[in-house]
């Protein structure tokens, strides 16, 4: 009990730490003092510093912090769900949902989406398509699993779904222009930094809607654990938890790839860091842990990210794989 107390005292700090860092990091110097009454509304120096706080790196941070949770939560549900430490948002195909999506706006149609009811481009176009892309494959990964009731066989539908979108994006590349190719590979890095201040409160609300409705699963998660016929025997339903399950994950994943791309690795490997700090399978315990090392990681690789300063910046799906793999490796080791 002490062990999880400390734990949830050092990865708290740690979140405070990393933000903060995350705020000071970039190619202009900016003194914590001044952050600190940039934030709290006294500041009387320059403008462009107040700019860059404001509408630059602080919802970069806040990006960071709820992007990183959101996937974490998803990783650890489906791995529980599915009795699968390699199960995850990404594996399913949900995330190459949306960038099927993305390509299509973008190399064939564009950038433009054009209805009879409305016509969006731009950023407000991919979030769309890139939104109904992950909802489209997890509605049909939802209609499958009232078909399919071997969890393995649905796990592995999902990364056929996920290979057909790639080839679909494949094929699009091929036949598209210059720029859009540039546009679409430029999209497919990952980047905290597309969501604007004046987008955050929808990002938060979305993502903290499926991070408490995950909370609301933590029960039946762990009656998961002890197995599909013992979970039966006591009256719940698995077909139903893995349905609302699905749903929740489709949701969270769709809003995070559509505001921030697909971000690779945080939904896989950050429940078995997780594991390994709590040595535990509870999800009381083990739920809200996995959220919170998903917010460190994900600062922490926003922060490396931006350690070049002047140089540049590097994609976050170049850093991502960096933790995450090795994580991986490792419990594929300890396993066999």
């Amino acid at each position: 009990m002490k062990r999880n107390i400390f734990l949830f005292v050092v990865l708290s700090v740690s979140i405070i730490i990393l933000f903060g860092l995350n705020l000071m990091t970039g190619s202009v110097h900016i003194p914590l003092s001044d952050i600190w009454t940039i934030l709290a509304g006294s500041f009387t120096g320059k403008e462009s510093w107040r700019f860059i706080i404001w509408d630059s790196r602080l919802p970069q941070a806040l990006t960071a912090m709820l992007c990183g949770s959101s996937l974490a939560v998803c990783g650890l549900m489906l791995q529980t769900a599915f009795r699968n430490p390699l199960a995850g948002p990404d594996v399913f195909g949900i995330s190459s949902g949306a960038s099927l999506g993305v390509a299509l706006v973008m190399l064939l149609l564009g950038g433009t989406v054009e209805t009879s009811l409305f016509t969006a481009s731009g950023f407000l176009a991919i979030l769309i398509v890139a939104f109904a892309g992950a909802i489209l494959v997890t509605a049909f990964i939802l209609f499958l699993s009232s078909v399919v009731r071997n969890s393995v066989l649905l796990l592995i539908v999902g990364i056929m779904v996920g290979y057909v979108a790639s080839s679909a994006v494949t094929l699009l590349n091929f036949f598209s222009s210059e720029d859009g190719v540039k546009g679409y590979i430029v999209w497919g890095m990952g980047n905290f930094g597309g969501v604007s201040m004046s987008h955050i409160p929808l990002f938060a609300f979305l993502c903290l809607a499926g991070i408490i409705a995950s909370f609301l699963l933590v029960k039946p998660l762990n009656i998961l654990l002890l197995g599909p016929q013992y979970a039966e025997s006591l009256g719940i339903s698995t077909r139903r938890i893995r349905n609302i399950l699905l749903v929740v994950v489709g949701i969270l994943t769709a809003v995070t790839t559509a505001f921030c791309g697909p971000i690779s690795f945080i939904g896989l490997a950050v429940p078995h860091v997780a594991r390994l700090l709590f040595r535990t399978e509870n999800h009381q315990k083990l739920l809200p842990g996995t959220l919170l090392v998903g917010t460190v990681i994900a600062l922490l690789c926003n922060l490396i990210c931006f350690l070049p300063g002047e140089s540049g910046v590097f994609p976050l799906n170049a850093v991502t794989p960096l933790i995450g793999a090795p994580i991986i490796i490792y419990v594929i080791m300890k396993r066999h």
